[in-house]
């Protein structure tokens, strides 16, 4: 759960996260930002914004396409098909 703080004014802050990083991973996460000329923390959270973006454009592909797929109803007049009993 994200944990939020106040700052020195009283004014609540953003709420944080804390992320366990390999440092391979830390390393590309560096020079992502360092590219960007963004802060480290600051790249995280644009990374995740695009993930999580990416993420719910999937899902909601995936839901577009399950409509389409979906028989539809046949339009027009029932017919009635008669049972014979013997």
């Amino acid at each position: 759960m994200a944990t939020r703080q106040t700052s020195s004014s009283g004014r609540a802050k953003s709420p944080r996260i804390q992320v366990v990083l390999p440092e391979a991973l830390l390393e590309r996460l560096a020079v992502a930002a360092d590219q960007d000329s963004r802060t480290v923390s600051n790249m995280a959270k644009v990374l995740i914004q695009q993930g999580l973006d990416r993420l719910q454009g999937g899902v909601r592909h995936q839901l577009e396409r399950q409509q389409q797929v979906q028989p539809r109803l046949r339009q027009g007049r029932l017919r009635r098909i008669r049972l014979r009993g013997g």
